[in-house]
Order: C-alpha cells, then structure tokens, then sequence
C-alpha cells in the first residue's frame, strides 16, 4: 500500500538556499507511460540552484520541486509502462520533483543499478551522464585519438566528462581552481590539468598540441571564455556550451569560425522532448553502462547530506568547494 502524502523540498520563495523548506505533499500519480518512483537518494544539480534562485522555472507539465535525478524502486505503474517492472531498482533522469521521498518519471528514463552501487552513487549518475553523452558524444561527436578539453574538471559534469572523454580514447584537456582539483582530474584520467588561477589555458593548449589546439570543448563559463575557446579550437573543431557561469554574452571574432571550419553549438536538457531523452537513455545503456559495470568509470560523490539538509547541500554547491557530485539520501 502506498501512502497517500510524502516529505519534499519545496522551493518556499526564490532565494538563497535557505528558502529550500521541507513539507508535506499529496503522493504523485504516475500517468501514461510513467512511473513512480520510491526515492532512496537524489543528485543535486547547477539547474537546481538556478531554479530555486528563481532563473530557471520548471517547464510546463513538470512538478515545481527541485531534483533531476534519482535512485530508488519503482512503486507504481502509469498506464502502458510495462518497464520497469514492480520492485525494480532504478536510477532515473526526472524533469523535477527529485527532492522528495516518491517521484514520477518517464519509464524510458530509468536505467538499472549498475552492478555493485548503492543508491547514493546511483542517483549521481542520471543528469550529469545524459548531459556529457548528449553534448560530447552526440553533438560534440567526440572520436577516439581526439584532443578534448572540459572547463570545471573537478565539478559533478567535469569528472563525468573528463572518464568518459578518455574511456572514448581522447587526449584529455580539464581546467580546474587550485592543485587538488587538479589533481583530482589527473587522477580520474585527465592528461593535463590546467590550474586557472595560475595559468591561461589558451597558451597551455597551444604549447601542448604543437599550435593545433583542441577538437572538442564543453564549456559551462561563457563570458570572456567564448573568445578564449575559439582560440584553441583545432580546425574543424567543435565548442559545446551547456551553461553560461559567466554571462552568455561575449565579443568575439568570427573569422576563425570560418577559416578554421568550426562548429558552435550548445543544449540545455531539460526542456528537450521526453523522445529525445529516451534515445540518450538508449545510448547510455549500450555503451556507457557496461563501463559503470565494469568499474572502468564511476562517479565521484563529495558529500551526502539528508533531505532536510538540502538547503546545505545547495550552500556547498555555491561554494565551489565540492569535487564531484552532492548527493541528498532520503
């Protein structure tokens, strides 16, 4: 028997973290083509913080609480989801509402438990995975003996990014704040970590490549990094934007977009079609999963704090001081 309430997060008033303010809730109802989820744990995400800071608001349809990724069991069927099946323990991509003990997501959106993990390092895969396969694999079309650079190595988007480039078989590039994030870089798989606080990682790159530059770049700074990014871009070469820390807008010469044939282009995931997340969900299971399986890749977890703590999650997020990902356990 299911309950008829739950304990969330609700976004009380954008603002600081501290309007992050647990409550009671009606249980959600999985409709067609959904399930529901029991929640064991969920990731905490950049959108999560935007959202709660009132800049980026739920899309239509979507539940108003916080939360894009979860671990758990599934509880209840929609009509037509035949899988996954009762009992099954999942992780899902979740279009909000992960900040709570039950949660309802597209049945094409769960992936299994890869082997060995728990629900805390599970519900650390989902949005960060789908955003990296999306926007390297499938945009940035990233090719093994490829030379590829990540800015924010150290963050939950940057390790994923960094395993994954290298399980791909590119010559790996990741800019990070200080020698231990460096490190923690190099030591996920990074072949140069790049310390942006005492270098330019325009010059780094040339010196490097022999004057070449990169063929791929994830970018989530923008400002002034735009420039900087189409400087080091190999010909031919591909800058993916996924986020804008330092403001989407920027000067910047196109001539080197054209001379050098290079392609600028960007997403963000949420608001994509459920469609389209299930073809990643597809192409995450055939060839990242059996990575995770086998230990070759794993996602590094910071810190885990209770649902109630939410708020405090928020406030390390802000902070920067995290490597990895912030997981809440419910």
């Amino acid at each position: 028997m299911l309950p008829e309430t739950m304990t969330c997060v609700e976004i009380s008033t954008p603002g600081a973290p501290e309007v992050l303010k647990p409550v009671t809730r009606p249980l959600p109802s999985p409709k067609a083509g959904e399930v529901l989820i029991k929640v064991a744990a969920a990731g905490i995400n950049r959108p999560d913080v935007l959202q709660r800071a009132g800049a980026y608001p739920a899309p239509p349809g979507a539940s108003d609480l916080p939360g894009l990724e979860v671990a758990g069991t599934i509880a209840a069927l929609g009509e037509g989801a035949a899988s996954p099946a009762l009992g099954s323990r999942v992780c899902a991509l979740a279009p909000g509402g992960g900040y709570a003990e039950y949660c309802t997501v597209d049945a094409r959106h769960c992936l299994p438990i890869p082997a060995g993990y728990d629900m805390i390092r599970a519900a650390a895969l989902p949005e960060t995975f789908f955003t990296v396969w999306h926007n390297v694999v499938e945009r940035g079309q990233l090719k093994a003996g490829e030379r590829f650079l990540v800015h924010g190595g150290a963050g939950g988007i940057g390790t994923t990014a960094i395993q994954l480039a290298k399980a791909l078989g590119a010559t790996v590039f990741a800019t990070a704040n200080g020698e231990a994030k460096g490190k923690a870089c190099r030591d996920l798989g990074a072949d140069f970590a790049i310390d942006y606080s005492t270098a330019d990682f325009v010059e780094v790159i040339k010196a490097e490549t022999k004057g070449k530059g990169v063929d791929v770049i994830l970018d989530m700074v923008g400002g002034d990094y735009i420039a900087r990014n189409i400087k080091s871009l190999a010909a031919d070469g591909r800058l993916v934007s996924i986020a804008f820390l330092r403001g989407s807008s920027a000067e910047i010469n196109l001539m080197p977009v054209m001379l050098k044939r290079l392609t600028l282009t960007g997403s963000t995931l949420r608001p994509q079609s459920n469609d389209a997340k299930a073809r990643m969900a597809r192409g995450l299971a055939e060839t990242v999963w059996p990575l995770l399986d086998k230990g070759a890749i794993a996602p590094l977890i910071h810190a885990v704090f209770p649902l109630a703590e939410a708020a405090k999650a928020h406030a390390l997020m802000e902070s920067n001081a995290h490597m990895g990902k912030i997981v809440l356990q419910v």
